[in-house]
């Protein structure tokens, strides 16, 4: 037996949204109908394809596989619908973005949310790894992630340089300083972002080469919270510049190991570039970042 393209379709938007009732919404049919055309479908397959969980769908090793390929699809049928609109004025719709810093995510989605104010934007704060996995396995349409991995499968743009700098209240011992090493924070306390960001895999790199063993490490979900436990005077955090919003509490001190510069990239599947939201969305990014 041939699925369907109901079937196909209905497990294609669950995936994306992780949600039953959301794909519902999209597609503008019950919840139950949804869960039975992918009931049918893992029959058809002989195999599950998520894995119901409190917080959401999640996808199967067979879902993952079976995704990449209907997701393609359903970015094809999106162009060819687009074309035959000829690219209508954009009113409402969906996009999913993602990023692992607020900066310069946040001037972008402010500036897009202005010009198209029915479109719905869901961001979210991610680590580099997860944002890179996400991008992959098709679950987000845009990230703005800081030295992306090269891939053919992904296109990405270019947006700005930022480099690491050790970040402190202006209370602290070391605001004094122009420049540390980072033999200077083994006995510091020392905040990053969670396991999987590129400021712990970048750190860990430098320090290991110094044989430097740092003794009180603080970790937090993302770089806000970064910024914030440094202001409250926890301890140093290594951040990016123009990562974050500036606060007037906060002193920037260069670090002598990380003088690196890294780039900034709007990222987004390669075949997702010429769909009417992402590459509006681009465009804006262009506009507002000055690319």
């Amino acid at each position: 037996m041939k699925p369907s393209p109901y079937q196909i379709a209905a497990f294609t938007h669950a995936a994306r949204e992780r949600s039953f009732t959301r794909a519902a919404e999209r597609l503008d049919v019950t919840q139950s109908s949804i869960t039975q055309h992918v009931a049918k479908l893992e029959r058809i397959m002989g195999t599950q394809l998520f894995v119901r969980r409190r917080d959401g769908l999640e996808l199967t090793r067979a879902g993952r596989q079976l995704f990449a390929m209907s997701d393609r699809l359903r970015t094809l049928e999106q162009l060819i619908e687009e074309t035959v609109d000829s690219y209508s004025e954009i009113s409402t719709g969906h996009i999913s973005v993602i990023a692992n810093a607020p900066c310069p995510a946040m001037p972008v989605i402010a500036r897009y949310a202005a010009l198209y104010p029915r479109v719905q934007i869901d961001f979210t704060l991610v680590s580099w790894t997860l944002a890179m996995q996400q991008l992959r396995e098709r679950a987000a349409d845009i990230a703005i992630v800081t030295q992306p991995d090269a891939d053919d499968l992904l296109y990405s743009l270019p947006l700005a340089t930022t480099r690491y700098r050790a970040y402190v209240c202006r209370s602290h011992p070391l605001a004094g300083r122009k420049r540390l090493s980072l033999r200077d924070l083994a006995d510091q306390t020392v905040i990053v972002p969670e396991d999987g960001s590129l400021t712990q895999h970048l750190l860990h790199r430098k320090c290991a080469a110094l044989g430097v063993t740092l003794s009180s490490l603080v970790k937090t979900t993302t770089f806000p919270l970064v910024k914030e436990a440094v202001l409250h005077g926890v301890g140093v955090g290594l951040l990016l510049d123009d990562s974050m919003f500036p606060s007037t509490n906060l002193v920037a001190i260069d670090v002598a190991e990380m003088r690196e510069t890294y780039t900034n990239c709007l990222v987004t599947p390669a075949d997702k570039r010429e769909l009417r939201f992402v590459r509006s969305f681009i465009d804006v990014a262009c506009e507002v970042l000055g690319v």
